[in-house]
């Protein structure tokens, strides 16, 4: 039975497994969650998620949520390899440093702009906002210092984490010519063939917040 994905295709880290599953040749069941009904809580889905929050899996009865979690716990049962994900702690270290920066800093950022323009309290993203987010690409930029990929030369999973987050913060402040590693990087990211489950989520991402902010 394949594992069964509750989420939205607009978010960030919803993708981030799409892509993940993509990479390691993963098929899995998507069980769409409405936020505008609010889906997220009703009680059948916080007995699944108290923190009501989307991806969710569920693997044969093992339920767990938030997108870094999943995406290991899917490489580690169902990777060929752990090329993505390496056993070698060191390598891991790194990998596990970078993915903490993206769910504390850049998805922080991300949705500090993006909740209250759902909300409709903004329609202008504040510049101390934009400024969160060019600091977000300058770290990225010194992360590529040297590296072709996040965490040196090959893909791993913390480039599909960072590329869901970072490709969805530049309908709010562009990615410019002052971040040639990360524009760079982001070119190669999309020469991948895991790449394209991240394409029609994000498009339709941003088509939302660019609706939003013109009315």
């Amino acid at each position: 039975m394949a594992p069964l994905l509750y989420q939205v295709i607009t978010s960030p880290p919803c993708r981030a497994v799409f892509m993940l599953a993509r990479a390691i040749g993963l098929t899995m069941d998507l069980e769409n969650v409405n936020l505008t009904t609010q889906e997220h809580l009703k009680p059948e889905f916080l007995k699944l998620n108290p923190q009501h929050t989307v991806p969710v899996l569920n693997d044969d009865g093992f339920i767990i949520w938030d997108s870094h979690a999943i995406n290991a716990y899917l490489i580690s049962k169902y990777a060929k390899d752990d090329t993505l994900y390496p056993r070698d702690i060191q390598k891991r270290a790194i990998i596990d440093q970078r993915l903490h920066f993206d769910s504390g800093t850049s998805f922080a950022v991300l949705k500090q702009i993006s909740m209250p323009l759902r909300s409709k309290k903004i329609k202008v993203v504040p510049e101390n906002l934009k400024a969160e987010v060019r600091e977000v690409y300058g770290f990225v930029e010194a992360f590529l210092e040297g590296n072709k990929w996040i965490c040196g030369d090959s893909v791993t999973l913390a480039d599909i984490h960072f590329v869901a987050t970072i490709s969805s913060l530049q309908v709010f402040e562009p990615l410019t010519a002052d971040y040639p590693r990360t524009n760079t990087w982001l070119e190669n990211c999309n020469k991948e063939n895991w790449y394209e489950a991240n394409v029609k989520g994000l498009d339709e991402r941003n088509k939302l917040y660019l609706n939003l902010m013109a009315t």
